[in-house]
């Protein structure tokens, strides 16, 4: 099923979108149980959702939601960088035994159809295709082998990147969390329609135009390794979120450069999720 949240008479709510683009509002149906998408999955059990699709029809048109990002407070949004060589390649650098990792703020994030602000501070936004597994129960030291369970379900990620600010110093922190650039969407796509180890293929278009492309058996860290490792130090929780790496092709490195301007519309695609649509709008 495809979870999102979003905004609806005033109210930041949570639904379930149907085979035909209708919402059904969860956060009404289960408002007693579940205050939002994060509550949802914690509990393990989404049968509550097919239940309550057979109690009411889904009436809202998807269309025309204001959409949120697909969890909008998640306690931990962890990236993983330089994870397919051909981006290690691009950027100069050398793989790593152990998964490169740094940060993301959840108001660096932003919803699908939602606005990328281009910071009056810098002209380099760049944008990274990426696939985000959104966490589904509670762990810590997660055997690789058991990963595939801890995972609630997928979605497109585009870690916005203002590349001067990024590389200003050792620390990426700041180039990585200008305010609404992550985004986020078009929904989560729950782990029991896609297999574990099933190959998903991961396209960035800017303006139509194909930028990266690979697939997940490229992956140097594999999503299991990356829940290992970061549940190695830190405890995963329900509405955790792990973006999981770009490929190459990103704009900073290519020639001449290509960085994302005012008016640009950039698409990631995950095959086995859908398309992740934001556009380019500078500040004033």
């Amino acid at each position: 099923m495809k979870l999102i949240s979003f905004t609806h008479d005033g109210k930041d709510t949570f639904g379930v979108v149907t085979d035909d683009n209708k919402v059904l509002d969860l956060g009404v149906a289960l408002a007693s149980d579940y205050p939002d998408l994060i509550s949802l999955l914690a509990s393990g059990d989404l049968s509550v959702v097919e239940r309550a699709l057979d109690r009411q029809s889904a009436n809202l048109d998807y269309d025309q939601l204001t959409l949120l990002p697909v969890i909008p407070n998640p306690g931990k949004i962890f990236c993983i960088g330089l994870n397919y060589d051909d981006h290690v390649q691009e950027t100069k650098r050398e793989k790593t035994d152990s998964p490169t990792i740094f940060t993301r703020f959840a108001e660096s994030q932003v919803a699908h159809r939602a606005d990328i602000p281009l910071p009056c501070e810098s002209d380099k936004l760049d944008y990274e295709g990426e696939i985000a597994i959104v966490i589904g129960r509670s762990g810590r030291r997660i055997a690789e082998e058991s990963a595939w369970d801890y995972i609630a379900g997928y979605a497109c990620y585009n870690d916005g990147s203002i590349r001067d600010w990024q590389t200003a110093t050792s620390q990426w922190t700041p180039g990585k969390n200008f305010w609404k650039t992550g985004g986020f969407g078009p929904w989560m796509v729950t782990s029991d329609e896609i297999a574990p180890n099933q190959e998903m293929t991961l396209v960035t278009r800017l303006n139509g135009q194909e930028m990266q492309r690979t697939t997940t058996s490229l992956m140097i860290h594999s999503i299991p390794r990356q829940i290992a490792y970061i549940s190695s130090f830190l405890p995963l929780n329900p509405g955790d979120v792990i973006v999981t790496g770009t490929p190459g092709g990103v704009g900073a490195r290519r020639n001449p450069p290509v960085f994302m301007k005012d008016g640009d519309i950039v698409e990631i695609e995950v095959d086995a999720v859908g398309v992740l649509r934001n556009q380019i709008r500078a500040e004033k």
